[in-house]
């Protein structure tokens, strides 16, 4: 029999169904004050055990808490899925149909580049042959914008990427969707899609920019880990200052609600 939730359980649960996407920095101090708080033993390196009693709860509401890797900085993030709804149908509720079809194309377009981007010149083109309801460029840029701020995508410099939050719960539908397109990286096993290539064409493996810098590090002569061809690309640095400046950002607080008992349930639902 599985262990019923706490308050501290249940505070964490709701402060990430509100964030939808925690760092793991973010997920630790948030495990401590949720103790804190509700007078339950805490033990810093338990927060996967912590965070088991949780799924375990939610296993019948088909929802889990997972946990994925950012391609922008190599942390470790957690975000509540929704395993009933594996494809883009569970942004249904806040999306109209035009705009989930231009998050399919922009999706189709990340997927089939070679670094992970769309730019947004070429999901501007899409937006003009959506097949439910044509976009004018004002709108398409709105509705960018707003998978942007409710962090589906990245955007830097034009350029579009998934987010952390959308691999975590898209995953097992792009595996499903793309197959083949979809590859692994060599060094953290996780999919890959900014990241950069082996240029041997009987090797072609990925790594993600972030292993790519810490497999090469310290090496002035890198050479694939798979094929041992020399690795052709530009090795990229993790400097200090980013890499603290993305702990600062991931460490600090997150809102925690409450702990009201939530009575809305998951509805299982199919891909149209």
């Amino acid at each position: 029999m599985s262990r019923p939730m706490g308050d501290s359980h249940k505070r964490f649960l709701q402060t990430l169904m509100s964030n939808g996407i925690v760092s793991s920095l973010q997920a630790k101090a948030l495990h401590r004050h949720c103790c804190e708080t509700h007078g339950a033993h805490y033990s810093p390196d338990r927060l996967d055990e912590f965070i088991d009693v949780i799924n375990a709860q939610l296993q019948p509401m088909f929802m889990h808490i997972r946990k994925g890797m950012s391609e922008e900085d190599g942390l470790q993030y957690y975000a509540l899925v929704n395993m009933a709804e594996t494809d883009v149908t569970r942004m249904s509720s806040d999306y109209a149909d035009n705009e989930l079809e231009l998050f399919r194309k922009t999706m189709d377009l990340i997927v089939d580049s070679e670094n992970g981007t769309a730019s947004s010149t070429d999901i501007l083109n899409c937006a003009d042959s959506l097949k439910s309801k044509k976009m004018k460029k004002k709108e398409t840029e709105h509705v960018l914008n707003k998978f942007v701020q409710d962090k589906w995508l990245n955007e830097k410099q034009g350029e579009y990427t998934l987010s952390t939050r959308c691999i975590i719960e898209m995953e097992q539908y792009m595996r499903m969707i793309y197959q083949d397109l979809i590859k692994m990286c060599f060094v953290c096993h996780n999919v890959a899609f900014q990241s950069q290539i082996c240029e041997n064409t009987t090797c072609g493996i990925k790594m993600h920019l972030p292993c790519v810098a810490r497999y090469f590090k310290g090496r002035s002569d890198p050479h694939c880990p798979s094929c041992n061809d020399f690795w052709t690309h530009e090795i990229p640095e993790i400097q200090q200052a980013q890499s603290q400046g993305s702990q600062s950002q991931s460490s600090s607080a997150v809102p925690a609600p409450n702990p009201t008992p939530s009575t809305s349930s998951t509805r299982r639902s199919r891909r149209s």
